[in-house]
């Protein structure tokens, strides 16, 4: 039984979103399996790598969480320019959280690339009783403007998986297959050929 290999990809993922969203949580439940209640705020950006296997590839993702302050905005396409996936990140128990993950979906829209994978991600299900943005606002702009959308408990790491394990399928799926090895002419494909030195 001949054995296929599997594709080996690598690529970037980026994390947006407003302060206190929850995207370091999110990060560090997914990479450490960790999380804290008391999460200290991010400055400029922090890195993490971790690597996927899939039935179809092998996928390592360098994962850049952004700062969510003001103050490091400026930074941001910095970390989102050659990111083959981005997830906004927003706290579904505040509408402002909300409304300023819509800014950074349009900013990822205006930088125009049209194969980046984008997910809209509602952070902090685990406070159900103090959401103020309900599920039936999320997800239906999440479909109008291309996002991929998940909610998820960083807490309790409800979706946390299943949110990097659906970019890491559609990054599998997006990646183009590429020939191994060498390639091999039938004589008759020689024979057709003509090659003429020094005339």
């Amino acid at each position: 039984m001949a054995k296929t290999r599997n594709k080996n990809i690598q690529a970037k993922l980026v994390f947006l979103g407003d302060m206190g969203a929850g995207k370091t949580s999110l990060v560090s439940r997914f990479v450490r399996g960790q999380f804290s209640d008391f999460q200290e705020s991010t400055i400029g950006a922090a890195f993490f790598t971790q690597v996927l296997s899939l039935n179809e590839a092998t996928i390592k993702l360098d994962i850049w969480d952004t700062a969510g302050q003001e103050r490091y905005h400026s930074l941001a396409p910095m970390y989102y320019r050659g990111a083959a996936a981005a997830v906004v990140v927003y706290d579904l128990t505040s509408s402002e959280s909300f409304e300023r993950a819509k800014k950074w979906v349009q900013e990822l829209q205006r930088q125009g690339n049209p194969n980046l994978i984008k997910f809209l991600v509602a952070n902090k299900v685990d406070l159900e009783e103090k959401r103020k943005v309900g599920n039936e606002e999320g997800e239906p702009y999440a479909k109008e403007n291309g996002l991929n959308f998940l909610e998820t408990s960083a807490k309790t790491a409800h979706n946390v998986n299943e949110l990097f394990y659906e970019i890491a399928k559609k990054l599998a799926k997006a990646a183009p297959s590429r020939p191994t090895g060498m390639k091999l002419h039938s004589r008759q494909q020689e024979m057709g050929r003509r090659f003429f030195c020094c005339s």
